[in-house]
Order: structure tokens, then C-alpha cells, then sequence
């Protein structure tokens, strides 16, 4: 087995690419070692010290980092921690586990407004961003103010502001006049 490692523009994080599906669908966001317990991937590498955060897509895992350490000193250890995983037959996910990420619900008058808002998140944004390791998912609408849930590789990079200011936000309000301004919330 093969991993190819990529780097993210959050230099706390780095994406790993196992060469085989990882989650068939959607995404799950693992950013403590308590959240990873339905996981025997997410336990399997935050067994490794100095790991603060664990992200799966499709195809990829992003494995986020405390600043204390290097990346040259832990590594080694997380490759050896996913191909260990790969290794044993063992679930990405527990059986019976629901993914815990996506779009949230909305329900109420501004039904239209969000279906817009998730179609362009889904076909237009997402894709770009997991190419970055992360997952941007929506959380909900007030008022004009589109709330936006940061994951992966994305959550904690130093130039999020800016993919939401410039680029989600600027999208959104070109395609969507009812939206004012784009903001991020920690779930």
C-alpha cells in the first residue's frame, strides 16, 4: 500500500491519500479523540501524540496537528497508523454509525433561498475545498446571514476568513440577492 501525503493551506494539517475509498459518502469530522469513538480509523490516529484533529472524505484523510510538534516527527507514525488500519479489515467507520456531518435542516419561509444556497454549496464550493482536505457545510440562514460549518482542513486555516469573505460570500450574494453576508460557526 501506497499513501500519498499533500499539503493543505493550513500548515497544521495535512491530507493523506490511501489510494482507495475512504467514506462511500459524505464526510466525517473528528476534532477531539472523544468524538473518534465510532471509529477505529479516527482512534487508530489519535493514538499517535500531537494529533488534534481527524477529517475523512471520499478519498482522503486530513489529520490536523498540535502546533508543538512537526510534522517531520509525527508523520511517519500517522502513515503507519492508516496503513495498519488498511491492513486489519477493519471498518473506516463503525457499522450501524451515522456520518455525522452534512447540511443542516432548515425549515420555514426561507425554504427556497436555502435549497439555492445548498445547491451552490454542493456544485460550486465543496468540491474545491475538499480538494484542500476540508468540507464547508451550511448551518443556517437569518436575515440574510448564511452561517457556514468549517471542517478538515479548513477549520482553524489561517486563510478561511478569506475563502468566506472573498469567495463563498462573494458567490452566494452574486447568485442569491437575498443573502447579505457570509459568517462561520463552530458546532
Amino acid at each position: 500500500m501506497f499513501i500519498q501525503t499533500e499539503s493543505t493551506p493550513n500548515p497544521a494539517t495535512l491530507k493523506f491519500l490511501p489510494g482507495q475509498t475512504v467514506l462511500d459518502a459524505g464526510t466525517a469530522d473528528f476534532p477531539s479523540a472523544e468524538a473518534a469513538s465510532k471509529s477505529p480509523l479516527a482512534q487508530r490516529i489519535f493514538a499517535v501524540s500531537g494529533v488534534t484533529g481527524v477529517f475523512f472524505g471520499n478519498d482522503f484523510v486530513t489529520v490536523t496537528k498540535d502546533d508543538s510538534v512537526e510534522w517531520d516527527h509525527i508523520k511517519p507514525a500517522v502513515l503507519g497508523a492508516v496503513m495498519e488500519h488498511y491492513q486489519s479489515g477493519q471498518p473506516v467507520i463503525d457499522e450501524g454509525q451515522q456520518q455525522a456531518s452534512g447540511h443542516a435542516e432548515h425549515t420555514g419561509e426561507d425554504g427556497e433561498i436555502v435549497s439555492q444556497i445548498k445547491e451552490l454549496l454542493d456544485s460550486r464550493v465543496r468540491p474545491a475545498v475538499a480538494q484542500d482536505g476540508g468540507d464547508i457545510t451550511f448551518h443556517g440562514f437569518d436575515r440574510g446571514v448564511v452561517y457556514l460549518h468549517m471542517q478538515g482542513a479548513c477549520a482553524g486555516c489561517p486563510s478561511s476568513t478569506l475563502t468566506l469573505k472573498m469567495g463563498i460570500e462573494n458567490l452566494l450574494r452574486h447568485y442569491i440577492p437575498e443573502v447579505t453576508e457570509v459568517r462561520p460557526v463552530a458546532v
